[in-house]
């Protein structure tokens, strides 16, 4: 990007795909941790570990991310398309911090009810808004694909599948506000549900991501 334009190479492709599979994985078991049946199955303990492991493989592939995006903020005469794609990685990532932070409440005040830590709302709240912020900036880092340091760095499809999973993850975080007078959720089912989907927008955009970078001809050997 501008002074930080790079040529392609082949640990870059390398470092593509770990980001598409960290966001895959995370996403998986976003998904499975959202499933009602699965959390009746296992137990609380259980589907806290879920989610707290997914956060952690979001947090990794965030990081990817913004590695090659550049290690530093864009500087006077970036291109448009590669400040956009730099603060959507950097907004990303602190989302994925705040979903660790709040998984981690969350796991915590399951295994000890005395822990007296918060329910984790507030940081999810907090991921879910720079989950949309972020994918705000990745579509319109995407109306100029052509200028990105890498034209695989961002594809509309996998924008857009994120912008609607940040929109899902939005709408479970509204879900899972507990309400002070009662303590329960303010709609389990939309808690849920928007995590479920979201968690499916987000696979599928890491799953078409990897098709992509094979498809522009990237050696199939590469893993």
């Amino acid at each position: 990007m501008g002074s930080y334009a790079r040529t392609v190479t082949r640990d870059s492709i390398i470092r593509l795909r770990r980001e598409a599979w960290g966001f895959a994985i995370g996403s998986i078991f976003f998904a499975v941790g959202a499933v009602p049946q699965y959390a009746e199955a296992v137990g609380a303990v259980a589907t806290n570990l879920t989610f707290f492991v997914g956060a952690i493989f979001f947090t990794l592939a965030a990081l990817v991310q913004l590695a090659l995006s550049g290690r530093q903020p864009p500087r006077r005469g970036t291109n448009p398309a590669d400040r956009a794609d730099w603060w959507a990685a950097a907004i990303q990532f602190a989302g994925t911090l705040c979903f660790n932070v709040s998984t981690t409440e969350a796991l915590l005040t399951v295994m000890d009810a005395d822990a007296h830590l918060s329910d984790g709302w507030r940081p999810d709240a907090y991921g879910s808004v720079c989950f949309l912020v972020s994918s705000g900036l990745a579509v319109a880092a995407t109306r100029d694909r052509h200028t990105l340091w890498d034209r695989r760095a961002r594809t509309w499809h996998g924008t857009w599948l994120n912008m609607v999973g940040s929109i899902f993850f939005g709408l479970s975080a509204v879900g899972a506000y507990v309400l002070p007078t009662t303590g329960d959720l303010l709609s389990l089912f939309w808690a849920n549900l928007g995590t479920f989907l979201g968690a499916l927008c987000f696979l599928a955009a890491a799953l078409l991501s990897r098709r992509s970078i094979h498809a522009d001809g990237a050696p199939a050997t590469v893993s």
